[in-house]
């Protein structure tokens, strides 16, 4: 990708057919062998990679806690509740805000994890490419909470899921096209528009557990921060260092939700 138009070009191209301008060497050439774990994970995608395992890790903590307590569908909403899912009555009325961080990454079933996991994996490499990881960050955070408020004010149902922040990421997506005035932008615009007809219109048959109102809420969440941050094209170094202490600071409020969700962990007696 030109690293000023954005346009697809070859790797061999050493100036850009599209914009004129030289696209210097590219990610790997850069990096040479720059690899996480002992080059089992790529370092373009530690990020996203990161967010799948922390989903795997708590969908195994949710499963091995439902089953504690006889496993079904109650011992299930019990361990999503303990481990800080959306739930209108623990929000509202006792205040616990950080859920709304929290259930962005807690999954209830198999099938939910693996469809989130496959989407996040696929469309979150592409994110991270076009607006680098400390922008990825900061959408992907204010998308969830932004998501999972509009679900609260939309509904009492309990809800959890990476779908919020995953719209978040369509919708910055969408803004990339949109600012983007060229038939690339175009076809990047209409190809993500396309993505969110297919999701909200699976929230609406019957079978489909899915909050529609937390993807809704993601997806415009998402939209506004990307169309606000743009990409790191001809920044400025001030403006990349709001954008890399708006990412870190993402991460201790994330981190300071789940210390909450440890704070406030029910005794055994308010699991049963």
């Amino acid at each position: 990708m030109c690293p000023n138009c954005r346009a697809f070009i070859t790797s061999r191209d050493k100036v850009c057919p599209y914009c004129g301008e030289r696209t210097g060497p590219t990610y790997v050439q850069r990096n040479p062998g720059d690899f996480a774990l002992g080059g089992l994970i790529p370092q373009a995608h530690f990020t996203t990679i990161l967010i799948l395992m922390i989903n795997a890790g708590l969908y195994i903590a949710t499963e091995l806690l439902s089953n504690k307590y006889g496993g079904g569908n109650r011992a299930e909403m019990i361990a999503l509740w303990a481990l800080g899912g959306k739930f209108w009555e623990s929000v509202v009325q006792e205040h616990q805000w950080w859920r709304l961080v929290t259930a962005g990454f807690l999954h209830g079933g198999l099938v939910h994890i693996l469809m989130n996991s496959w989407v996040l994996y696929d469309l979150g490499a592409q994110v991270e490419q076009v607006f680098e990881t400390p922008r990825f960050l900061v959408i992907y955070f204010l998308s969830t909470v932004g998501g999972f408020y509009l679900s609260l004010r939309m509904s009492h149902a309990p809800s959890i899921g990476a779908s919020a922040g995953i719209t978040g990421l369509i919708g910055a997506m969408i803004a990339f096209g949109v600012l983007n005035r060229s038939s690339l932008g175009t076809a990047i615009r209409n190809f993500y528009l396309r993505w969110v007809v297919y999701i909200l219109a699976m929230g609406l048959f019957p079978g489909f557990r899915t909050d529609n109102w937390a993807h809704i809420g993601g997806l415009a969440a998402g939209f506004v921060v990307g169309y606000v941050a743009g990409t790191p094209v001809r920044s400025t170094h001030t403006r990349e260092a709001f954008w890399r202490g708006a990412a870190a600071l993402c991460v201790v409020v994330t981190a300071f939700c789940f210390w909450q969700v440890f704070r406030n962990f029910p005794s055994p007696d308010q699991l049963r």
